[in-house]
């Protein structure tokens, strides 16, 4: 018979059981078994902890705010024009783009954490050795930081009031030290560039001197025509006309490709330049005719001498051009020179910062309550686990397991 009666259809099993949802009034049920517990446990945690903190070392943060300077734009910038590529490779190529991450990454340099380090001994009252241990308990002790306004804030944490006001002011004492000595603005970093660069042409101006003076000392005097005096001068500007254009090109080479419309007029000048100074030089190059009463000369001498002429008025233009830009960027620099002003100046704090009884008392007592209802619910599931035979059984097996010693103990 494949039919089944209304009663057996009825005492056939209905497949898997769902799992029952847990009731919330059980787990109440079960903390309410074992309340001395969530009470106990917390309030012993929280007397451990205020007596831990009781013990603690006492620190005071004290806190300067700081507006670091703003930079603007060079009133020198619309005269860089007489040497082209010189003024972009000095002031173009070093912008600064965030004054409040450049002031605190010198906040945060070794520099600065070493004077301070030195000036307090610092080394001593850490009860450190090295200077590595100091300057890592120095870095725990401070926080820098800057808001969306700029502005600087430095705390620094001590266990003295007085200690933690000095060590905050010391860290603006010495960015302003840094600042005076590093160049930070771009008109500083302009004058730095040019005040190398006239290094330079100040050298090979007295080294074309010195090999003019002794060619003149042992061929003797050249006398030079107003003409070819003319076309020494020229050729010398042209000259370094060109060795600025150069420099401008290879500054735009490394952010135009050779399509770029500025790339290609500059590349155009620079080859006029160089082909209107061929066409100079080799009409010099034919030779000049002593004027009458001149000095008898060779002609090998006389050429020489007039190329080394035109070299040292070649350094004596480029010196003159350098020198220029050279004390326009010295002045932009007194002008812009970093002024780091102090909002607030830090004090010696009236209230300690840490430790923070009242929070650690609180967080412990909170923590020793989950962990006390936590215990209370596996101590309610294992007594559950006991008045079942099967998972007893499972329960005593796994204890077996786990306190087995040695590979030849339990069953084989």
């Amino acid at each position: 018979m494949t039919g089944q009666t209304p009663e057996a259809s009825r005492s056939a099993p209905a497949g898997p059981r769902r799992p029952a949802a847990v009731d919330p009034l059980d787990l109440l049920l079960v903390l309410g078994r074992r309340r001395r517990w969530l009470v106990l446990w917390p309030f012993l945690a929280a007397v451990a902890a205020a007596g831990v903190s009781l013990v603690l070392p006492l620190g005071f943060t004290a806190v300067t705010r700081i507006l670091p300077p703003q930079q603007s734009q060079s009133t020198a910038a619309a005269m860089l024009s007489q040497l082209g590529g010189l003024a972009g490779a000095a002031g173009g190529a070093l912008g600064i783009k965030n004054p409040s991450e450049l002031y605190l990454g010198m906040l945060r340099s070794t520099s600065v954490a070493d004077a301070v380090i030195e000036r307090f001994k610092l080394r001593e009252r850490y009860g450190t050795n090295f200077l590595v241990e100091a300057r890592e308990v120095l870095g725990s002790s401070t926080r820098l930081r800057a808001d969306k306004g700029g502005i600087i804030t430095i705390e620094v944490t001590a266990d003295d009031p007085g200690l933690a006001a000095d060590l905050a002011n010391a860290y603006v004492a010495q960015l302003h030290q840094l600042t005076s000595t590093l160049a930070v603005t771009e008109a500083a970093q302009r004058r730095v560039f040019f005040e190398t660069q006239l290094q330079q042409s100040k050298e090979k101006l007295a080294d074309a001197e010195v090999n003019l003076r002794q060619a003149i000392d042992t061929g003797g005097l050249v006398s030079v025509d107003a003409q070819s005096r003319a076309a020494v001068e020229t050729v010398a500007r042209l000259r370094a006309e060109i060795s600025a254009k150069e420099i401008q090109v290879g500054a735009m080479r490394g952010y135009a490709t050779e399509n770029n419309p500025d790339m290609r007029r500059a590349e155009q000048e620079l080859s006029s330049m160089r082909l209107a100074l061929s066409r100079l030089e080799s009409g010099q190059g034919g030779g000049a005719k002593p004027a009458p009463g001149d000095a008898e000369i060779k002609p090998a001498t006389g050429m020489g001498n007039i190329r080394l002429v035109r070299e040292v008025k070649y350094q004596e233009v480029l010196f003159e051009l350098l020198a220029r830009q050279y004390e326009l960027a010295r002045v932009d620099e007194s002008k812009e020179a970093p002024v780091v002003q102090v909002l607030d100046r830090a004090a010696p704090p009236e209230k300690r910062s840490s430790p923070r009884r009242t929070l650690i008392v609180l967080v412990t007592a909170v923590a020793a309550g989950l962990v006390a209802a936590l215990a209370a619910f596996a101590r309610e599931a294992l007594d559950a686990a006991q008045r079942d035979p099967v998972r007893r059984e499972k329960l005593a097996a796994l204890r077996t397991s786990w306190l087995r010693r040695g590979p030849g103990a339990g069953p084989g």
